[in-house]
């Protein structure tokens, strides 16, 4: 058997350890000394001290009773007269301009501007920048129509001088029973704005307002349209010191309101109607009366004469137009509280489609600019019926066409390919210095508008809803002086 047995152990001691012995000993430093001593800045002492006062003295000017400066001006002069007689006759500079500013040349998109619930369902109908240039406003509505607009649709701003600004989120939003096909701010007033609806109703609000923007509106009774409203617009008086409210539309109507803020009315004070009897000859049909009326799809007052207006119609016809103008009566089947007549003194050679635009210059008396289904951008002078200068961009329909409100010869247009297209008439008459994409997918671009205080600043509005802001070159913004006088030359040639 096994039995478990356990041995002590056995202990053998290292070969190459040695044994250490430790002892503890103290040490101590020299004891440092510390001592105190008190200090004292000195003592500082303000005092006034004043200048006399100088007594006031008269200016006297020194008598020079020599003769020499007589003397020398009488030497001189000649000399200088001869010289700066020179200078205006000669065309040694004709051409030149001063460029004093950053040779910037391109155009940027600074915001794509959207208002989520309408996008891809309305189109941007129109654009205005408020009198400050700090709020955009956009329309928004379908263009085609198949019967009664039962649609629900909006206006909404933006605010681009804040900080922070969110694009797909309008700083306002008005709601309108039907398509909102125009707008625009009033000229002085930066909160409150007009607007025309697809249902013929004419609409002015104030956004300055918390809880009911509405001021006034013209209702759906027969003194206002009975066709879609293209354009709304704020006019001064002669004198210019009161603002007017007119409207144009597709019934052929064209009506200057007044205001009653009680009643919350627009009241109608003036009113004209387009009719075939003031179309050209060859575009006369027999057997229609003369006095139907012409649908008006677009209109312009005369920057200087206020009296005076340029009106584009659905024929494609561009008519002249006076406030002060006696023509003939509407017919007798318009029913209306006020007299409506004939406002056309001349027509003028007619697109091929109908007018999407018209605007007088802003630098020129004689000038103004349309765009038309027809794929063209003209020129006309308002003397001649032919235009000067007729564009073809080959982009689809021109929607619309604006002066810079800065440089006489500049031109923006959109198109329906979604392009902006900015044109100099100095650079090249037909050929544009920009051609920008101005939506996704090529969308058509119906609205276009320059600020007119911020300078630097264009809007576009598209097929889709989003509103863009872009930033316009330097040299879209350079004034050589010469714009006006080229553009005055253009127009005053007179048509082969």
């Amino acid at each position: 058997m096994f039995v478990d047995e356990v041995l002590d152990g056995v202990n053998f001691k290292s070969t190459w350890k040695k044994e250490r012995y430790i002892n503890d000993r103290e040490t101590q430093t020299t004891a440092l000394l510390v001592s105190d001593e008190a200090v004292q800045s000195y003592k500082t002492v303000d005092e006034a001290v004043q200048t006399d006062e100088e007594p006031k003295r008269k200016l006297r000017l020194a008598e020079d009773t020599s003769g020499q400066l007589a003397n020398f001006l009488r030497r001189t002069e000649p000399y200088i007269i001869k010289q700066l007689t020179n200078n205006l006759r000669s065309r040694a500079f004709d051409g030149y301009d001063v460029d004093l500013e950053d040779d910037s040349t391109s155009v940027t998109s600074l915001h794509t501007l959207t208002y989520p619930s309408l996008q891809d369902k309305f189109q941007v109908t129109s654009l205005s920048w408020n009198s400050t240039g700090s709020v955009i406003g956009a329309s928004y509505g379908q263009q085609e129509h198949e019967d009664w607009c039962t649609h629900r649709s909006v206006m909404c701003t933006w605010n681009l001088d804040r900080t922070g600004i969110v694009a797909d989120k309008p700083d306002s939003k008005i709601e309108v029973d039907s398509c909102l096909m125009y707008i625009a701010f009033h000229p002085k007033n930066p909160a409150i704005v007009a607007g025309g609806s697809f249902n013929g109703e004419v609409l002015l609000w104030d956004l300055s307002r918390e809880d009911d923007m509405l001021i006034a509106t013209s209702g759906l009774g027969q003194d206002s349209h009975q066709e879609p409203v293209t354009k709304v617009y704020w006019i001064t008086d002669a004198k210019g010191k009161k603002i007017y409210l007119v409207s144009a539309s597709g019934d052929g109507k064209i009506i200057q309101w007044k205001i009653d803020r009680k009643a919350q009315k627009l009241l109608p004070k003036e009113g004209f109607m387009v009719m075939t009897q003031s179309l050209p000859r060859q575009m006369k049909v027999k057997g229609v009366r003369g006095d139907r009326e012409i649908g008006v799809t677009c209109l312009s007052y005369h920057s200087e004469d206020r009296e005076t207006f340029i009106v584009g119609s659905e024929t494609g016809v561009i008519f002249k137009c006076s406030m002060y103008s006696q023509g003939p009566p509407a017919g007798s089947h318009i029913v209306s509280s006020i007299p409506l007549r004939s406002p056309v003194t001349f027509t003028y050679n007619p697109h091929h489609g109908p007018v999407y635009a018209v605007e007088c210059s802003p630098f020129h008396r004689n000038a103004f600019v349309s765009a038309s289904m027809d794929q063209c951008i003209r020129l006309y002078s308002l003397l001649q019926a032919q235009p000067v200068l007729t564009i073809e961009p080959g982009e689809g329909y021109v929607h619309s066409a604006t002066w810079s409100p800065v440089k006489a010869t500049v031109i923006a247009a959109t198109t329906q390919s979604g392009n902006l297209l900015i044109y100099d008439l100095k650079q090249g008459k037909t050929v544009p210095v920009h051609n920008i994409p101005a939506s996704s997918n090529k969308e058509p671009v119906y609205a276009c508008q320059f600020n007119p205080q911020q300078t630097h600043l264009l809007a576009t509005g598209d097929g889709k809803g989003r509103v863009q802001i872009f930033k316009l070159s330097s040299k879209l913004q350079q004034v050589s002086g010469k714009e006006t006088e080229f553009l005055g030359n253009l127009v005053n040639v007179t048509a082969e």
